[in-house]
């Protein structure tokens, strides 16, 4: 499974350590496409931007994000690339899962909160402690979705 991570680089690094805990986690699922995310050496000012530029990481990210099965995204750092990346992802018909702690004190924009559906973006507050639990529910959940719809597809053929 190849996994796209979103997390805030320039809009601010506060949450990087946590950021590490969810890669982490997300490499026992399949690949994460942007590991780098959660790199406390990456700067808010983004990669050696100045190296490779901007329309490089732009197009890259988003060729990541084509070949990603599922988008995870920590949302409680604001952050206008990971809210383009949520945009790009939902026309691509992309499973999103979004997470937001509300011991922030931040509020969730409405357009991240509005869009969940509960199939296909779905949102879910979270306190730091319960991190790997909660990964741990939705990729148990999202196989056991992928399970069914095999063997939906496996009893459709059969039956032609």
């Amino acid at each position: 499974m190849k996994i796209y991570f979103c997390g805030s680089i320039r809009g601010g690094r506060e949450d990087v350590h946590l950021y590490r805990r969810i890669v982490d986690k997300l490499q026992t699922y399949g690949t994460v496409l942007t590991e780098h995310v959660s790199s406390s050496e990456l700067s808010d000012r983004g990669e050696a931007a100045a190296e490779v530029g901007d329309k490089f990481i732009h197009d890259r990210d988003v060729d990541w994000l084509r070949q990603s099965d599922v988008v995870v995204a920590e949302v409680t750092q604001p952050s206008l690339g990971v809210g383009y990346e949520l945009g790009r992802a939902i026309d691509m018909r992309k499973k999103i899962f979004c997470l937001f702690r509300p011991s922030s004190g931040r509020s969730l924009s409405a357009m991240i909160r509005g869009a969940d559906d509960g199939e296909l973006f779905v949102v879910r507050d979270y306190s730091e402690g319960e991190i790997e639990s909660i990964l741990e529910e939705f990729f148990n959940k999202l196989k056991s979705m992928k399970s069914s719809q095999t063997v939906t597809v496996s009893s459709e053929v059969k039956s032609t």
